[in-house]
């Protein structure tokens, strides 16, 4: 995920359901919303990677009736970045240091160092209300860029790499007390009861078999994680039985398309380019416009547009074209339809509760999410059983 910058404050609105009623463009009727916890803002991070895997992990808290947490993000994030600083070493400065990752970085710092409260560790130690990695950033890859050249990594590498986290984010605890208990971050972690082998990620893409797993090749894989691949409509078919079945789902895709609009709080997938007429009731007056006003009037988003009937052929296209990439990482909770019936995924983002108007969430469409899939993340459990038995999921 390339770094969104959003510096904006955080305010929860009541639901996803209620939000999308005030968009005049589009009238949306939630079909099944699971609870999840607030909205946080990742701000001027590039660290969706950890807020949306934070999300996922916070709601799984919840489903299993362990209550409600405020996970801390960069807890997760300053354990990444150490990672991510000996991978690059080791292959000598060719590594990714970048502020993006996927879901298996979560995964990995967590069994790695265990995880804290954000009371505990909110990832902020300097003069800002808000995350802001740019400048420790720019520290840190230059420390690590002297390391390479030097052809050498001491102790004292080690030492300074922490003492620039320590300053930008704060010391790590070795023990605290949360609500009366007194923890380490591991017996924390171990205290949540996740099992992170229960976790399954999946994707789908012509050029590798079916029911088998494969390394995606994505830049922000650089912990080669592997993932199930599955033909296109047993992906989508997974997601679905996962939503509304109880449970919730970590997404990750690109979200730079023009019909991406948080803004509107929307994300389609129209066929502007190909389509010469309106296909519905406005029919003739579509067809007396330029695709010049087409285009216009569609990315106003002042109505619900016929979209792209998205086959693996056209998914694989965008993915090897460089067109479809894995941008962003979001938390999807639930779906929603339009009033054309047309089938939406509600999705959590990490952009502020008060960066759109619908408190931080928007719907993406099937179409959107068929084409602009990287990979999901859910509980094995949530899979249909039909599916867990051809990947041999116990």
């Amino acid at each position: 995920m390339k770094p969104i910058h959003y510096t904006l404050s955080v305010l929860l609105l009541a639901s996803a359901s209620l939000w999308a009623e005030n968009n005049e463009g589009y009238k949306f009727e939630t079909v099944v919303n699971q609870k999840v916890t607030p909205v946080k803002d990742q701000a001027s991070t590039g660290t969706c990677w950890c807020f949306a895997t934070t999300s996922f992990v916070e709601a799984e808290l919840l489903r299993q009736g362990k209550g409600e947490y405020d996970l801390s993000e960069m807890f997760i994030v300053r354990q990444k970045y150490m990672n991510q600083l000996k991978d690059n070493f080791l292959r000598q400065g060719k590594g990714n240091i970048g502020q993006g990752s996927i879901t298996t970085s979560w995964i990995t710092a967590f069994n790695q160092v265990g995880i804290v409260p954000e009371e505990v560790y909110t990832g902020i130690n300097y003069d800002s209300k808000l995350h802001n990695h740019s400048e420790m950033v720019e520290y840190m890859t230059a420390i690590a860029k002297e390391a390479v050249n030097m052809k050498k990594s001491s102790p004292q590498y080690e030492q300074l790499i922490n003492s620039l986290f320590d300053i930008y984010l704060g010391k790590v605890p070795e023990k605290f007390t949360y609500k009366g208990k007194e923890y380490t971050p591991k017996s924390f972690a171990e205290s949540l009861g996740i099992c992170t082998d229960d976790y399954v990620m999946l994707t789908s893409f012509t050029h590798k078999p079916y029911y088998e797993p494969f390394e995606i090749e994505i830049p922000d894989n650089w912990e080669h994680d592997r993932m199930y691949n599955l033909p296109l409509d047993e992906l989508i078919e997974a997601t679905d039985h996962a939503l509304t079945n109880g449970y919730t789902v970590c997404w990750d895709g690109d979200v730079r398309e023009r019909g991406f609009s948080f803004s509107n709080g929307v994300a389609i997938n129209p066929e502007v380019d190909d389509v010469d007429e309106y296909k519905d009731s406005d029919r003739a007056r579509w067809g007396q416009m330029t695709k010049r006003d087409r285009l216009a009037e569609v990315f106003q988003f002042k109505h619900p547009y016929p979209e792209v009937n998205v086959t693996p052929e056209i998914r694989q296209q965008g993915y090897e074209s460089f067109a479809t990439t894995d941008d962003h990482l979001m938390h999807l909770t639930g779906i929603a339809k339009d009033q054309n019936g047309t089938k939406y995924y509600i999705t959590k983002n990490s952009w502020a509760a008060d960066s759109n108007k619908f408190g931080g969430y928007l719907n993406m469409s099937e179409s959107y999410v068929r084409a602009k899939t990287i990979f999901v993340m859910m509980h094995k459990d949530s899979l249909p059983k039909e599916l867990k038995n051809k990947l041999g999921i116990k």
